[in-house]
This record gives structure tokens, sequence and C-alpha cells, in this order.
């Protein structure tokens, strides 16, 4: 027992004395683990430190001259272009109008593409003159997602004797990063998309080049997409660093983020490189990504309690102030919830452009509350009114659905008179498209070939009030929107809907009959009455396509055999003038332009792009990265931005099947 005991003495002593040799040790370890580093290692850390110092001292510095230091101060965006996509494809259901295309790069491309499709023997389907060998080409814009759909072109290469695609149909084409050659072929990148659907061109009447714009079409929404395109933020280069991208990526990550399947909270930005982070957008944004790309601008990098506190109560007024209205609704939207009650303040103010800035900011935040100012934006000024269909189309509740489903109907202005605004009822309709495919008032159809599942488009029949209208769309989706459910033809009735089937009416009848003659195949007939939507579903019936359809309805426009009258792409618009009117002297009268004209939400196509100038990848990074203020003005001020709407201004008011022409002689 005393030994044991002696024992365990022992132990802590010796315990005891190795504790405080390894104190007196640990006082000494910096140095020795200095000393132990080798000198290139010690450089190595010195380096990094003074990097770290310098970079702060940067940031001191920077946020100096800056009260409150945004995002949009270190970074601009990238990722904004429009990807060219290029491929060969071949055009089916032509009425001898095909040929059989010469010798070339793009034949060879063709016949191997059909080969490996599992056709044995593609020659004889090419020397058809059923078929046409096109030249595909489109851009794949950006924020686009996985399977989503967008706009085709095609036409008939030089050398062949292809003279219309008229009827045709464009068989599934794989769309690449590519660039054909004359003389080397076709220079393949990646898949990135694939494209099919019928084919529309104009009918050039009366013009001495009809023959070469029938060589030429487009495949509405006939494009999907393989992959998802997300933003990309790019740092300026005097703050590039791993660091500093971490930091603003878990900034904004702060602000917008998502739930995974898990249930877990996932930050929507993710720092890359030292100079790069994606950026998803929030579902809310996906119809306004240059919201989106506004209000991460205007989210503050550093920042604490007490100077945030500081900064709303100075947004707060800032808000209330006509000419500073918009920018502090921006940045009260990217602070958050904590901003409502102040935006809330700006719903009541008399002026209406300081309600209808609080209110957009507001339904981004999802607040139910702007619905009734939204909706007197879009009523009585036509510069707020894209901006508020697109932020109405974000409010999933029951009074912004009543709302759009209103404002497909005749309105009434301030003054109590009736405006018909084709413009406003077709942005409501698809508003509320936008944030409900499948609501009943929509009363949407797919119009489907017969004995097949490919969808030809989409028929929506509208039990509206006020004149009757029919929408035609030439952008992404091919689509017909009859705006009054009982549209009817007026007799004596005779048109053409395609090469084959001829819609006609006697003097005095209320039936219509429909026939179809092609040869090879048994004639058809069926008599229907003079109701547009029975004649356009007979008319599918008979293998008319969406081209097909509009051909119809544009020459009975023009006949005068219609009770309504027909709109095409009447959509609203970015970056018009609006001319206050409130009780100051120094600012009634005064014009003030709303947003701009090439960053209107992404809910509607851009109707003043002419499509001629297509940045490169590397230029748009470029630019948004210097100067990310400075393009849209650059854009705005092209040649191509007006060309449309000259366009528009020039045609015949009373000659749709005119104005449907220019608009393809345009593109």
């Amino acid at each position: 027992m005393k030994a044991f005991r002696l024992s365990v003495c022992l132990a802590v002593s010796l315990l005891l004395a190795g504790s405080i040799v390894g104190c007196q040790d640990f006082k000494l370890l910096p140095s020795k683990l200095l000393r132990s580093q080798s000198p290139d290692k010690q450089d190595e850390d010195a380096e990094k430190l003074s990097d770290l110092k310098d970079e702060d001292e940067k940031d001191k510095e920077f946020e100096t001259k800056v009260e409150t230091p945004m995002v949009g101060d270190y970074a601009g965006f990238a990722n904004l272009n429009l990807v060219t996509l290029e491929g060969v494809g071949l055009v089916v259901g032509l009425d001898g109008t095909g040929s059989d295309p010469p010798p070339s790069s793009y034949r060879e491309v063709l016949a191997d593409d059909m080969r490996r499709r599992g056709i044995n023997d593609p020659e004889t389907i090419l020397r058809s003159p059923n078929t046409a060998l096109v030249i595909v080409r489109a851009y794949l814009p950006p924020m686009i997602r996985k399977g989503e759909a967008f706009d085709v072109e095609v036409r008939v290469p030089d050398g062949d004797t292809t003279s219309s695609l008229n009827g045709g149909w464009l068989l599934e084409t794989e769309l690449s990063e590519s660039a054909i050659v004359p003389g080397q072929g076709v220079l393949k990148g990646h898949i990135l998309a694939k494209a099919k659907g019928s084919i529309m061109v104009t009918s050039g009447e009366g013009k001495s080049d009809s023959t070469g714009l029938k060589r030429r079409g487009k495949v509405l929404g006939g494009g999907a997409s393989k992959k998802d395109r997300d933003l990309r933020i790019q740092l300026r280069s005097d703050f590039k660093s791993v660091r500093q991208s971490k930091r603003i990526a878990d900034r904004i990550g702060q602000r917008f983020f998502a739930y995974n399947e898990s249930g877990l909270r996932e930050p929507l930005a993710k720092a890359l490189t030292d100079q790069t982070i994606e950026l998803k957008v929030l579902p809310r944004y996906k119809d306004n990504y240059p919201r989106y790309r506004e209000v991460i601008r205007n989210i503050a990098f550093r920042e604490t309690p007490v100077a945030r506190h500081v900064r709303m109560e100075k947004l707060k007024t800032q808000l209330l102030d006509p000419d500073t209205s918009e920018l502090a609704t921006l940045q009260l939207e990217a602070i958050g919830n904590e901003a409502i009650p102040i935006l809330k303040t700006g719903l009541k103010h008399p002026d209406l452009l300081v309600r209808f800035n609080a209110a957009v900011a507001m339904a981004y935040l999802g607040q139910a509350e702007a619905v009734p100012v939204l909706g007197e934006a879009a009523v009585s000024e036509r510069a707020f009114r894209v901006y508020a269909l697109a932020a109405l189309s974000t409010i999933d509740d029951g009074e912004a659905h009543l709302l759009l489903r209103k404002l497909t109907n005749a309105q009434s202005d301030e003054s109590g008179k009736i405006t018909d605004s084709a413009e406003l009822r077709y942005g409501a309709f698809r508003a509320l498209w936008t944030l409900d495919k499948r609501d009943p008032y929509l009363n949407g159809e797919r119009m489907k070939e017969a004995n097949s599942d490919r969808e030809l488009f989409a028929l929506h029949t509208l039990p509206t009030t006020g004149e009757p209208i029919i929408h035609l769309t030439q952008h992404r989706r091919s689509e017909i929107v009859l705006f009054g459910e009982d549209q009817r033809f007026k007799t004596p009735l005779a048109v053409r809907a395609g090469n084959h089937i001829l819609v006609t009416a006697q003097p005095g009848k209320d039936r219509i009959v429909i026939s179809k003659y092609q040869a090879g195949q048994p004639d058809k007939r069926k008599e229907v009455s003079t109701r547009v939507a029975e004649v356009i579903r007979t008319a599918v019936d008979f293998g008319a396509s969406y081209p097909d359809v509009a051909q119809l309805l544009l020459q009975a426009a023009k006949q005068q055999n219609l009770t309504s009258h027909i709109e095409i792409d009447a959509l609203p618009q970015g970056g018009r003038e609006y001319v206050r009117k409130d009780d100051s002297a120094k600012s009634n009268g005064k014009k003030v332009r709303v947003g701009n004209a090439n960053l209107v939400p992404n809910f509607v196509p851009n109707l003043k792009d002419d499509g001629n100038s297509k940045p490169t990848e590397g230029e748009a990074i470029e630019k948004q990265t210097a100067a990310p203020d400075e393009v849209a003005q650059t854009e705005t001020d092209s040649n191509g931005t007006a060309s449309v709407a000259d366009a528009r201004k020039t045609t015949t008011a009373d000659d749709p099947e005119r104005r449907w022409f220019e608009f393809w002689k345009l593109k």
C-alpha cells in the first residue's frame, strides 16, 4: 500500500512538472514555429497577411467616399448576352416547293444526322420536292431555364433552288454553339437546344422579292433549351479577390435564398472564383430579371444595424419625393420585409409616380396591398403599364386574379371615358397567364395536329365585354386569343387556310363550309357555324397549322369578313415617358422616362429589338463589368431600337395583312 501511494505521488509530481515545462514552452511556441518554417513559407504567409491588410485598407478608403457601399459599387453583371445557336435541319410537308439540295457541307451534316437517327437512305428523302434543307439559327436568351421555349429562324442556303417554305414543318434539329463557315463546313460546339415546329413565312403579296421572303421563316417558340442559364456577377478588377467574392456572395445570400428538397436554406449566390459569382433567380423575379438585377445592385454590402436604421429613415423621406422615389424603393426592396411599413406609406401619396413605385416594390415583397395601386397605374398611365402588369403577375392572391380578369375587359379612365386599349387587355391576359396558366377564366385549348400529340398552338376564348378583338402573336408562343366568346364571320366568305384548305360561305347564309383538297388524299368537307372558334377548330382538324389559321384570319379581316378587329403583338413596352401632374409648379408637366426600352420585364417580348445587333459573350461581359449602368444607355440610343416602332407607324391601320408583312420584312 505504501509503495502504491509512493508511485501515485511520483506520477502526479512528474505530471505537474511536465505541465510547468509545457506552459513555459507554449510562450515560446510562435517564435519556435516561425523558426521551424522554411524562409519561403514565411514569405508566403507574410505576403498573404500584407494582401489582406491592403484589401481592408482599400475597402475602408472606398467606403469613406461612399455613404453606404452597395453591391453595385463593387461588381457588374455578365452572362446577359444572347448565345448564337446554329444547326442544319430538314423541312417536310412542302407542296412541291422544295428541292434536291446541291452538294455541300450542309448536306453532308444533315445526311449524317439522318443516318444517326436510323434513316438508312437519306438521299432519297433529300431529293424529294416536298422537303428542303435549311439553316437553323436561334439566339438563346439569358436566364432561360431547361425546357423553356424561344423563337427559331430558318432559311434556305444560297445556291439551293427551294422556292418556298410555306406550309413546312421543321423536324427536330439539334442547335449548338457553332459557326457555319463556307468551305470549312459546320464547326460545332456544345449542343444547347433542340428545335422543331411549323414554319411561318410572309405572304409577300405584291412585292418583287416575295420569292426570297418565302425562302426564310420563323418557328414561334420552336426552340427548347437543354440547360439553365444563370446570371453571373463579375467583380471590378480593383476589388478582385477570393475573400471579397465570398463576402459579396454571402451578403446577397442573406437577402435572397431558397429551400432545397430537405427543407434546408440555400443562398442563391455562390462564389465561383476570385472575380465571378453565380447568381440564381428567386422565382418571384423569374419573369422580370432586369428588376432582380437592380435590386441586387442596391443591396448594402457593409452596414451595421444602427447605420441601416439611419438609412431607412432617409429612404422614408426620399420615397415620398417623386424625384427620388424610384431609387428609394429599389433600396427598400433590397432591404426586404423590414422595409414594408415604410413602403406602405408611399401607397397613400397623392402623386401617382410615388404610389406606383411603392406598389411595385411591395409586389415583389409578396404584399397584396399593392394590387389596387398597380391596377390604377396600368389603366391610367401607359408608361407604367408593363411594369405594373409584370408586378401583378407575381402576386398569387385572389385579389390579383380578379383584377387581371377585369383588366381584360374594356375600362374607364378617371374622367369616366371608356378606353378599349388592346394593349392593356392583352397585357392583362399575358400577366394572368404568367400568374396561373391553368386559370379557368383563360379557357385555354391546346390545338394539336390530327391523330398526333404534336401541339400546334394555343387557343383562348375569353368571356369579355367591350369591343371584340382577335389577338395573334409572332413572338415566343403560337397563340390566338379571342376577346369575346361569340365572335363570328360575316358572309359571303372565301379565304384560304394554307395551300389545301378552303373556307367559304354563300351570301346571306349562316353556315360556313370548310373543304380540303390535296393530291393523294381523300377530299374532306364539313359545314359549321359562323363562330370564329368553331371554324378554327375545324380547320385544325383538317390539318391547318398556326400560320395557316393566321392566314385565314388575316385574309378575312382584309376582306371585312370579321365582326371584330385583329391585333398583332399588342404588348405594353418599357422606356416610355410619363408627364408629371402634381401640385408643384416646378415639376408639373415635366416628362419623366420610366424604365428602359431594352430592360423590359421578360414576361413580354421586347418588340423594339430588331435582332440585328447581337453582342458576343466577351463584349457583353466587358461592357457589364466595366460600366454596368452605361450599357443600357448605349443600347437605348442604338439605331435598332426604334425600327419596329417606326414600321408600325408607317403601316396601314386597317390592313392587318400588310402589318404582318412589314414585320416579317424587318425580321
